[in-house]
C-alpha cells in the first residue's frame, strides 16, 4: 500500500501522525518506495505488488480519504497524491535494474462516487449506458454479483458494463497502452469475481502480462472458474488462506484434516484449479485481520508460512507481516510500515530464510514445477512432499511437547543423509524410509533436503562442509547458528507471554 510503505526523505511529515483509524493519506509515495527497495530485496523477494496507481475521487467521504487507491475516478489518469508519471516510471526502471518485477493493482469492475445522480463526466466511460443500472448485490445470484453495484449509499461503486462491446474494446486498448507506458510486469485485479470470467481473457491478452485476480470467499470449484484458458492466469488462493487459518491459528479449531481436504480439492482434475503452481499463496492482505491478530503464537505463523512457501504457488507477503503487525480488519490492518523502524525481526529472518531456500531450488532444479503432495498427516502434523523436498509442519505451537511427527515410507532411502534447512542440522533417514521429528523444543517446522542436492549451493554451507570432512554436525550447526538461535529465542519469548507484529505495499516471491 503505497501510502503506508515509506515516507519521502525530508518530507517533514510527523512519522507518528499516521493513525489507521482516521483513514487519511499518510504521505507514502512511489518515490519513497523506490528509495526503500533494499528493505524488500534483502528479504529475498523478486517482485512487488503496489496498491492502485490510478486517479481516485477526492474525498473526504464517510469512510475517510481513498489513500488505499480503490475508489477510482478517471482510470486513465494517475493519483497525484503518490507522485508523477516520472516517479512511477523511475520505480519500474529501478526494479528492473535489480532484476525484480512490478505488479500493479487495478480496479476494472467499478468506479466510485459519493452522491447520486452520478456525474459520469469524471470517468473514462462518460455515458450512463456504459454502466449497469443501479441494484443492490444479491451474493447468492451470480448475475447480480457481476452486474449490481458494490459499495453502499455513502460510497457508491457504479458497476462498469463489461458486457458492452464498446466498453470492452476501450478497456482493452487502454490496458495495452498503460502496461507498456509504465513497464508493468503483472496485474492484480481487484474484485475479479464481480465481472464475468470471459471478460478477463481478452483483457489480459491485450495487457500481455501475468494476471492474478481476487475471487474472495468462494469454494474451490467456483473460484477455479476464474483461472484457465479464456480468463485469468491465476487467482489469489482464498480457499487455502481459510484452511491455513483453521489449521494453524492458536487459538483456533486446528483443523489439519480440513487443510488436507482443501489441498486435494484444489487438485481435483474436474473441479480444481488448472494450474496450482501459479496461485497466489497468502496469509494476510489489506482487507483481512493480521495473522498476529488472530493467532498469538509465532511458531503457528512460521509453520503456516512454511506451507505457503514450500507448497505449489507464488508466496505473497503483505507489508507488515514481517514485523508481526497485529491490526484487525480494514482500516486497522493498514498500519504505516515506518512505525516499525523497519526492524530486522525474527519473522523477517524466517521469511528471508524461506525465500533463500526457494530461490536456490528454483535456480538449480525443476522443483517449482513439481507437483506438491501431502503424503501423511495427523491431527497435529502434515508431511508435504514437493520434488525432492520434504516439509513437515505442525500446529502444536511454541511450548515444548513430549510428542513427535513420525512417518515411514517417505520415499527416501534408509541411511540417506538429509539437511534440515532452518536449523542446518543433519538428519539420517531410518529403516523403511522413516523419519521422526521430535517437538521437545517446541513445534518448529522442518524442511528436509537430501544433502547431495545441496552441494555447490550456499544453503547450510558449514553443515555440508562438515559432512564432507567428517566433522561433527554439532560444530557445523554452531557455524550456521545465528538464524537458529534467533528462532529459538522467539519460542522462549512466546512461552514467557510475549507476542509481536507490516502494511500496504505487497511483496511477491515469483518463481
Amino acid at each position: 500500500m503505497t501510502d503506508r510503505f515509506a515516507l519521502p526523505t525530508g518530507s517533514g511529515i510527523d512519522p507518528t501522525a499516521c493513525d489507521p483509524s482516521k483513514q487519511q493519506y499518510c504521505g507514502g509515495t512511489w518515490a519513497s518506495i523506490t528509495a526503500n527497495l533494499d528493505y524488500i530485496q534483502e528479504m529475498g523477494f523478486t517482485a512487488i505488488w503496489i496498491s492502485p496507481v490510478n486517479q481516485n475521487i477526492p474525498g473526504p467521504t464517510a469512510y475517510g480519504y481513498p489513500y488505499h487507491g480503490y475508489w477510482i475516478a478517471d482510470i486513465t489518469q494517475l493519483n497525484s497524491q503518490f507522485g508523477t508519471e516520472a516517479d512511477l516510471i523511475a520505480l519500474s526502471d529501478e526494479l528492473h535494474r535489480r532484476d525484480m518485477y512490478l505488479m500493479f493493482d487495478i480496479v476494472v469492475n467499478n468506479v466510485a462516487s459519493t452522491s447520486l445522480p452520478i456525474d459520469y463526466s469524471q470517468y473514462m466511460f462518460q455515458n450512463a449506458t456504459d454502466y449497469h443500472p443501479y441494484c443492490v448485490v444479491d451474493y447468492s445470484n451470480v448475475t447480480s454479483a457481476q452486474q449490481c453495484w458494490l459499495g453502499d449509499t455513502k460510497v457508491y461503486l457504479p458497476d462498469v458494463n463489461t458486457e458492452n462491446a464498446a466498453v470492452v474494446s476501450q478497456y482493452n486498448s487502454w490496458i495495452a497502452e498503460f502496461v507498456v507506458k509504465f513497464k508493468v510486469d503483472g496485474l492484480r485485479i481487484d474484485a475479479a469475481k464481480h465481472v464475468r470470467p470471459s471478460f478477463w481473457g481478452p483483457f489480459c491478452q491485450a495487457a500481455g502480462v501475468f494476471c492474478i485476480g481476487e475471487v474472495f470467499g468462494d469454494p474451490v470449484p467456483y473460484t477455479a472458474t476464474y483461472q484457465g484458458l479464456g480468463t485469468l492466469d491465476s487467482v489469489l488462493n482464498f480457499p487455502q488462506y481459510s484452511a491455513l487459518t483453521e489449521a494453524f491459528a492458536i487459538p483456533g479449531p486446528q483443523n489439519m484434516s480440513g487443510l488436507v481436504d482443501l489441498f486435494n480439492q484444489a487438485r481435483n482434475p474436474q473441479t480444481g484449479f488448472s494450474d496450482v503452481t501459479v496461485l497466489g499463496n497468502f496469509m494476510e492482505n489489506q482487507d483481512l485481520p493480521r495473522w498476529a491478530n488472530i493467532s498469538v503464537d509465532p511458531q503457528s505463523e512460521f509453520n503456516a508460512l512454511t506451507f505457503s512457501f514450500m507448497s505449489d504457488g507464488i508466496p505473497i507477503i503483505y507489508q507488515g507481516q514481517e514485523q508481526r503487525f497485529h491490526g484487525a480488519a480494514d482500516p486497522m490492518n493498514r498500519e504505516p510500515l515506518w512505525s516499525s523502524a523497519y526492524a530486522n525481526t525474527t519473522t523477517m529472518q524466517y521469511i528471508q530464510a524461506l525465500n533463500k531456500i526457494r530461490s536456490v531450488l528454483v535456480a538449480t532444479s525443476d522443483w517449482a514445477s513439481q507437483p506438491a503432495q501431502i503424503i501423511s498427516n495427523t491431527a497435529s502434523t502434515v508431511f508435504l512432499a514437493k520434488g525432492f523436498v520434504l516439509s513437515v509442519m505442525t500446529n502444536i505451537g511454541s511450548p515444548p511437547a513430549n510428542i513427535s511427527a513420525h512417518m515411514t515410507a517417505t520415499g527416501f532411502s534408509t541411511g540417506e543423509v538429509m539437511i534440515e534447512m532452518i536449523s542446518c542440522q543433519q538428519v539420517i533417514i531410518g529403516s523403511q524410509g522413516s523419519i521422526n521429528i521430535d517437538y521437545q523444543k517446541g513445534g518448529r517446522a522442518a524442511i528436509l533436503i537430501p544433502e547431495h542436492y545441496l552441494r555447490g549451493t550456499p544453503l547450510c554451507a558449514a553443515t555440508q562442509a562438515a559432512s564432507y570432512q567428517g566433522s561433527t554436525v554439532e560444530a557445523a550447526t554452531r557455524a550456521n547458528g545465528a538464524m537458529a538461535n534467533s528462532l529459538r529465542q522467539s519460542t522462549t519469548l512466546l512461552s514467557a507471554g510475549t507476542a509481536l507484529f507490516v502494511g500496504a505495499l505487497l511483496c511477491i516471491s515469483l518463481a
